[in-house]
């Protein structure tokens, strides 16, 4: 399977959040990727009822629900030192210290909440909320110490909506919801906060809640977060 090495580029990031609010906020451990994924699947599904009404001739099931979406992907952990290792990249040099790493993340049962995490996958335009549903790794190359040089992990997650957050979304341009988007060429500030927000006048507020110094120019790449409007 051909995977894409993450040396100069984003590099697909999970970080735990906390759920406690109404958004789910990245706060905690985060482990990002040496391999990023060659592929991703994202699904979106929708629910109807079971019954077709009597007599119809063509508009079959009622509308029940949204479901929640899924992501899937796999990722190669690496610990041959044939794919170099980017000098931001704090990842342990054993390929089963980097999965305990990345299961801590996403996997590691957390007592207060009885619940695994609520995690953020995040890599490019891809800001994706969710719980791990499926963790599966296959070792592929090992020392003759029967030590792992090589595994593939392949994850899926479901999308993670309190149920405020669920109800506001039947209005999935909603201000009352919290947005991550990435800057193109182009983009200010001003004219983000109008499409998201309806209105170019809160984007002080957002540049402040991002820490930026300067608003005019945006730098291609850079990911801002837009809070919910209060």
């Amino acid at each position: 399977m051909p995977v894409s090495l993450s040396t100069g580029k984003s590099q697909l990031k999970i970080t735990e959040c906390d759920n406690k609010g109404n958004t789910p906020t990245p706060k905690g451990n985060s482990i990002s990727l040496l391999i990023n994924p060659s592929e991703l699947t994202l699904s979106r599904k929708t629910q109807f009822g079971g019954c077709v009404p009597m007599g119809d001739i063509g508009s079959g099931r009622n509308f029940s629900r949204m479901q929640p979406g899924t992501l899937d992907f796999s990722t190669v952990f690496d610990g041959t030192g044939v794919v170099p290792v980017p000098s931001n990249l704090n990842l342990p040099a054993e390929v089963e210290d980097q999965l305990n790493a990345l299961n801590d993340v996403v996997y590691t049962y957390k007592g207060q909440q009885h619940q695994p995490n609520v995690v953020q996958v995040l890599w490019g335009r891809l800001a994706f909320y969710g719980r791990l549903t499926s963790f599966n790794i296959e070792y592929t190359l090992f020392r003759p110490s029967g030590a792992p040089l090589r595994a593939t992990a392949k994850m899926t997650f479901q999308g993670y909506k309190n149920p405020q957050e669920a109800i506001l979304e039947a209005d999935m341009s909603s201000p009352d919801l919290s947005h991550s988007v990435v800057v193109t060429e182009g983009d200010t500030l001003p004219l983000l906060c109008h499409r998201i927000y309806g209105d170019s006048r809160y984007y002080v507020d957002v540049a402040r809640f991002n820490g930026l110094h300067g608003f005019r120019a945006l730098k291609p790449g850079l990911t801002l977060h837009f809070p919910p409007l209060g």
